[in-house]
């Protein structure tokens, strides 16, 4: 939630930053763009660091920092100093999220994973929902500060429970780091979302050269892991299909309600020229769902299965994307946009669940931080090329929503290659079985969408 809240109180308060900083347009732009490219280029070194020395070590450091850049960011005299803080905290940002999950795996029993991974859902629509709201009444009342220091004492009382957390089993991973494969990793995820987020502005043509050098570092990654003694990504991981799938799932799933969400704010107030606060009231359903959503999604997947309600959430989702590009969609009819708002949140938050709750308990033993960064990663990235995807199709933000709902609907192969199991009732014998005994994935895991840079996952869930 405190992730959540900080990706969308930010964009409250870069008007006023720019106004009282006078700083232009691109320096402006690197403040999301900073920590944005820390984050997704971190995530997943900050999980094998929390296999091999103890996720509440890692998150106990990512809340600290990110506070403490907070309160940086919060007393900064020039703008440079504030990308450079928002640095710092994309880099505790990237240390204290995939530490959330992996927590979950060793603190929750099998049986309750699934309804953790729910709350935690949940939570995290309800943060990126209120972020518009909250950072307007802080830049209204206290000015664009305000909103980084209100990450102060949420740090602080993060901290508090964290230290009163049980240990949980470090060193399980003993393999040594591979310094020149996290490097790698971290270069080629770097320049990827870096090149993606400047697509709406250049074009998909001015940035093929950036594209192609993340192509080109990707490919030098994969052959240098298949030689390492010890690869960044963990040879089970990798090998692990089930975690394949829901990663892709998260990745178009992310991409399809992000750029839908771009497309439709800017078709309601640059051409319907309906305002900020009655955007964010059509799009509330969006939200609803996602709180109601979670839970839901979490007995179907008891009862039903990962493939068969990771399918229901991305045809939900489809069919979301959908409604508002037909008849009366993209806001200009409001009972159409909230029921197509509805079928979004609906869809989003049965995908989320399902694939988290599947990556979660699918990881091999002593790598949850690994897949945990993982999906974290395709959190980061997915946002990020829904919406060059939506700037830069060549059709309008609202015409790209057909290319939108077809790159959701391609979720719909890695959805029909999660396992069919469903999950035990609690108390029945398998319910008592450690996870590493159950079958593979048997367990269950807007900001302001006119943003041009896609928020961090916890801003990945929430409405308009």
């Amino acid at each position: 939630m405190l992730v959540a809240l900080d990706g969308t109180v930010l964009l409250m308060a870069q008007p006023g930053m720019r106004r009282e900083l006078g700083c232009t347009t691109a320096q402006l732009q690197w403040t999301s763009t900073g920590y944005l490219v820390a984050v997704a280029a971190l995530l997943v070194l900050a999980g094998r660091l929390g296999d091999r020395y103890g996720h509440r070590r890692m998150l106990l450091a990512g809340v600290l920092g990110f506070g403490a850049a907070s309160a940086g960011i919060g007393l900064a005299p020039t703008v440079g100093w504030v990308v450079g803080l928002r640095v710092a905290q994309g880099v505790f940002g990237a240390l204290l999220q995939p530490g959330t999950l992996a927590l979950l795996r060793l603190c929750c029993p099998p049986e309750r994973l699934g309804r953790a991974i729910a709350v935690r859902t949940g939570a995290i629509a309800v943060a990126a929902g209120a972020g518009p709201l909250l950072g307007g009444v802080l830049v209204d009342g206290f000015g664009w500060r305000a909103v980084f220091w209100i990450n102060v004492p949420v740090a602080a009382v993060l901290a508090a429970m964290t230290l009163g957390l049980r240990p949980d089993r470090a060193g399980t991973d003993k393999q040594r780091l591979d310094p020149a494969g996290a490097a790698l990793l971290a270069a080629a995820l770097a320049v990827l979302v870096h090149a993606l987020s400047l697509v709406p502005e250049r074009g998909w043509a001015r940035t093929s050269a950036e594209l192609a050098g993340a192509a080109g570092l990707f490919t030098v990654l994969v052959v240098h892991e298949r030689r390492a003694a010890s690869p960044v990504v963990p040879r089970p991981v990798a090998a692990s299909r089930p975690v394949a799938a829901s990663l892709v799932l998260l990745l178009t799933a992310s991409a399809g309600l992000f750029g839908t969400l771009f497309s439709t704010t800017f078709r309601l107030q640059d051409t319907l020229r309906v305002g900020p606060s009655d955007t964010a009231l059509r799009m509330l359903p969006l939200t609803a769902l996602m709180v109601l959503g979670a839970p839901a999604a979490e007995r179907a997947l008891r009862a039903q299965g990962p493939r068969r309600t990771a399918l229901a959430g991305v045809a939900l989702l489809v069919a979301g994307i959908a409604g508002l590009a037909g008849p009366g969609g993209g806001g200009a009819s409001v009972p159409a946009t909230a029921v197509a708002s509805a079928l979004l949140g609906a869809g989003f938050a049965a995908v989320m669940v399902t694939a988290t709750g599947t990556v979660v308990g699918d990881a091999p033993a002593g790598y949850a931080g690994a897949v945990g960064g993982l999906k974290q990663t395709a959190m980061n990235t997915g946002p990020t090329l829904g919406i060059a995807a939506a700037a830069a199709s060549g059709t309008g933000t609202h015409g790209s929503l057909p290319v939108l709902a077809a790159l959701a609907a391609v979720g719909l192969l890695p959805a029909a290659a999660l396992p069919g199991v469903a999950l035990p009732t609690p108390g029945s014998p398998a319910a008592a079985l450690p996870a590493a005994a159950l079958p593979a994935a048997a367990l269950p895991t807007p900001a302001p969408p006119a943003a041009r840079h896609a928020p961090h996952d916890g801003a990945a869930v929430g409405g308009a």
